[in-house]
């Protein structure tokens, strides 16, 4: 029986509306893949966001569900629409109208990984690509979206935090000279993905532990968010995106001498998080 594709930690009773996601943390490389890559093990790795699971890991201590791919995003995006196939790369897919992350070669099934390092020496076939989806995105999918209405049928609302991080030198390009660069992104879509309330309560809990947070640049959110946020619905999704240099190397995708120390402080955090879904009154609704 081939490995489930997601790893899914419940609390023994769920006693919020916050639901934690993590589509990229995944580490299982399919042998056959590795071998069919032109890149080394550590370049593979470079669109992976290792350890993200790790450090939001107690959500199951605060009564949050926590869902994480195990397969990484080099095999496939879950953070991606299904029918981002990317002609390029996908024997048979239809070519569509400009698409900027096909384009740049960040389908569901991706082209590259971080730098636009190409990761295969030519196309797949579609039915492989139609397999990987099959196997992988609709599961994970399936799943989260149950998560999601499980929180909305038991709570009136359901709060999604989907859970990332970012290359360091994401943030030094977009950050001016001599301003201090965030070391968390918030990304809810300019609004359209989640109410201010629900934002404004996320960005304090990462502030107050004393981390410098930054909304919707470089990074506003993805398919996630653009296709679970319903605010007006009473279901928030804000995408969290963490700086890499402050818990790991990015060089050889392992753990720094801080990771255990940043862990800790995550904790303090999700159980912040945790809390904004907890006290039985549904957050006001807000216009899509």
């Amino acid at each position: 029986m081939p490995p489930s594709p997601y790893m899914l930690k419940l609390p023994r009773a769920r006693s919020t509306s916050v639901v934690f996601s993590s589509p990229h943390s995944g580490r299982d490389y399919p042998a056959a893949f590795l071998k069919a890559s032109m890149l080394d093990e550590w370049s593979i790795r470079s669109s992976e966001d290792a350890f993200v699971d790790e450090l939001f890991g107690a959500a199951p201590e605060f009564g949050a569900p926590l869902l994480a791919a195990t397969t990484p995003r080099a095999f496939i995006d879950v953070n991606r629409s299904a029918e981002e196939l990317d002609p390029a790369l996908v024997e048979g897919a239809p070519r569509s109208a400009h698409n900027p992350r096909i384009s740049s070669g960040l389908g569901v099934i991706p082209r590259v990984v971080a730098n636009g390092r190409v990761i295969y020496r030519g196309k797949i076939s579609r039915a492989d690509a139609d397999a990987r989806i099959a196997a992988h995105w609709q599961p994970y999918h399936a799943t989260l979206r149950g998560l999601v209405e499980e929180a909305l049928a038991a709570f009136g609302e359901a709060i999604l935090i989907d859970c990332h991080s970012m290359p360091h030198e994401a943030i030094e390009q977009v950050s001016a000279p001599g301003a201090r660069r965030p070391d968390v992104v918030l990304g809810d879509r300019f609004g359209a993905a989640a109410a201010v309330e629900v934002v404004e309560r996320i960005e304090a809990a990462f502030a107050g532990a004393g981390l410098r947070v930054a909304r919707n640049a470089p990074f506003a959110g993805a398919y996630i968010a653009q296709a679970y946020g319903r605010p007006s619905r009473g279901t928030h999704v804000v995408q969290v995106e963490i700086d890499r240099a402050l818990y790991m190397d990015e060089r050889t995708v392992a753990p720094g001498p801080d990771f255990e120390a940043f862990r800790a402080l995550m904790t303090s955090v999700v159980a912040e998080l945790a809390a904004i879904g907890r006290g039985g009154a549904a957050l006001p609704l807000a216009a899509e």
